[in-house]
Parts: C-alpha cells; structure tokens; sequence
C-alpha cells in the first residue's frame, strides 16, 4: 500500500511540474541570442543599407500576403512569413473570435520567455477599438477610459475586457493560420524581430 501510494505521489508531481512548466515560463531559463547573431543582424541591415541596431524600426504586417516587414524609417530591412489567426480575414472585433486585429499599434510588452518562444505584445485594444466596444455597450465606461489613458501614455492597454487581449508576435511557426489572433513567426525569425523591435515601436497591421 505505502509502495501505491508513492507512485501515485511522484506521478501527482510529474504532472504538477509539467503543468509548471507549461503555464508558467518564467521558471525556464531566459532567452539568449544564439552565437554569432549580431553579426548575423549586422549582415541584414548592412545588406539593406541601414544600422543595427536601426534607429527608426517599425513594423507592418500585411494580412492578405502573410508578411510582416520591418522597417528603419522608409527603408526596408526585412519580410517574414507570418500566420494569422483560425479568422484570419476579418478585424478583431471581440475576445475569441479568432481575428487579427487591424490598425495603428506599438510594441507595449517584450517577454523572453514566452511558452511560443520570445513573445512581442502590441497595443490592442486602441483607442478606435475602445470607442467601438463602447457604442455597442461590449466595455464599460471605466475599461474605455482605462484603455484611452494607456494609450495615451504609450502602456499596455487592459487585456481583460470583452474586446480581447494578449495580442502580440510570437514564434510556434508560420505554415497555417493557427492562433487566436495573434501574429505567428518561425522560431529562427521571431528572434530576429524580437532584437530588431523596442517597446514603443510603431506596429501596423493592414488588411493588404
């Protein structure tokens, strides 16, 4: 019986850190740049006729053609495939339908150990879509107004209201669309994205 009950408690905490390790990222190693990755960045930019790290990055992501494009000021830097989310038409209107969201965002959250490699969080909802999720009653005054002011002081905005939230670029591959919204790199490009971005930096998502 005590030999029974052993088992059963090592198997409670192999699945218990299993779960941990899940759920729960941050109890992993912190990511690191593989070797020779600066140079690898240096040789991208210098081949695009820019600096690395850029001075002026940003981001386009272009549904319809699956890319995303990072930029230092007017000049190309680099085009990665992307995967959208299960609906990768339509704009994001509310939390669950699968959308990726359209508009003017910033990189608001970097996170290095995410459970889909290196994580990017953008700034949805903004502000047109808090106005959106107010006339149809979708938040609350007090959410509307939580969600202005972090944008306006260039925050993550709250991700807990009915419009959705956690929306950023991630790694887990790019072969189909298969998030929930978010936007889906290759691992091996994720980590570039990931050096070349700040937070802040400027994120546009285009129907295109």
């Amino acid at each position: 019986m005590t030999i029974v009950i052993i088992i059963v408690a090592a198997i409670m905490l192999l699945a218990l850190g299993a779960l941990i390790w899940w759920y729960y990222p941050i109890v992993r190693n912190p990511w690191k740049p593989p070797d020779r990755v600066q140079e690898r960045m240096q040789k991208i930019c210098r081949t695009a006729g820019t600096d690395f790290p850029p001075s002026e990055p940003r981001v386009v992501i272009q549904k319809s053609r699956r890319e995303l494009l990072i930029f230092d000021g007017n000049k190309l830097i680099k085009s990665y495939k992307a995967a959208l989310g299960t609906n990768p038409v339509d704009d994001k209107r509310k939390e669950g339908d699968g959308c990726t969201p359209e508009g003017e965002f910033y990189v608001c959250t970097k996170n290095d150990r995410s459970r889909f490699h290196l994580f990017l969080g953008i700034s949805y909802p903004n502000v047109e879509d808090a106005e959106r999720g107010k006339s149809t009653r979708l938040i609350s005054e007090s959410e509307y107004s939580q969600i202005v002011e972090a944008i306006a002081n260039t925050k993550r905005p709250p991700w807990n209201t009915k419009l959705g939230g956690e929306i950023g670029i991630h790694g887990g591959g790019a072969e189909s669309d298969w998030t929930l919204g978010c936007i889906a790199l290759s691992n091996s490009d994720i980590e570039e994205v990931f050096m070349f971005v700040n937070l802040g930096t400027s994120v546009t998502i285009t129907q295109e």
